[in-house]
C-alpha cells in the first residue's frame, strides 16, 4: 500500500523505538536544546514526585513524524499534530501506529486523513495525533 492507493481502514507499517535509554535522553537533550531537569535529573525527577525521570514529549512525536514520513515521504506530509496522553518511562520501548481515517478526492487531488498512536510495551497510550498526507504524486 502507498499514498497513492490507501484507502479508509488501511494501516501503515508500525515504527518501533527503543528501549529509551539514559544516554537516549541525554543525547536527545543536547540536539534538542530541550535541558528540563525532569527529563535528565534523577534527583530533580524525586522531588517533583516522580519515580524517574522520563522521555521528552517531543522526542515521542518525533517518532510519529518519523512513521507518517517512512511512509509516505517528506513532501507529502501536509500537517502533524498530537496530544500526549501518559508520560514515556526509562526502559519503555515505543510503537507507533497509523491508520487510514478518510480519502478525500478533489479535481484529481488526493488528501488522505492518518490516526497516529504511540503505545508502549504494556500497552499505555502515550500519544495521539493525526497527519494529513498528499496522495498525489
Amino acid at each position: 500500500m502507498t499514498p497513492q492507493t490507501a484507502d479508509i481502514g488501511d494501516t501503515l507499517p508500525p515504527l518501533t523505538f527503543g528501549p529509551i535509554t539514559r544516554s537516549t535522553l541525554a543525547l536527545y537533550a543536547g540536539a534538542s536544546g530541550d535541558h528540563n531537569p525532569i527529563h535528565i535529573d534523577i534527583d530533580f525527577a524525586h522531588q517533583a514526585g516522580m519515580d524517574d525521570v522520563f522521555a521528552h514529549g517531543m522526542l515521542s512525536m518525533a517518532q510519529l513524524g518519523r512513521l507518517a514520513v517512512n511512509w509516505a515521504g517528506q513532501s507529502r506530509l501536509q500537517t502533524l499534530s498530537s496530544r500526549f496522553t501518559a508520560i514515556t518511562p526509562v526502559g519503555a520501548t515505543l510503537t507507533c501506529t497509523g491508520t487510514v481515517i478518510d480519502r478525500v478526492e478533489d479535481k484529481g487531488q488526493i488528501t488522505l486523513t492518518v490516526k497516529l498512536a504511540a503505545h508502549i510495551d504494556d500497552g499505555t497510550q502515550t500519544l495521539r495525533g493525526e497527519a494529513k498526507i498528499c496522495g498525489t504524486p
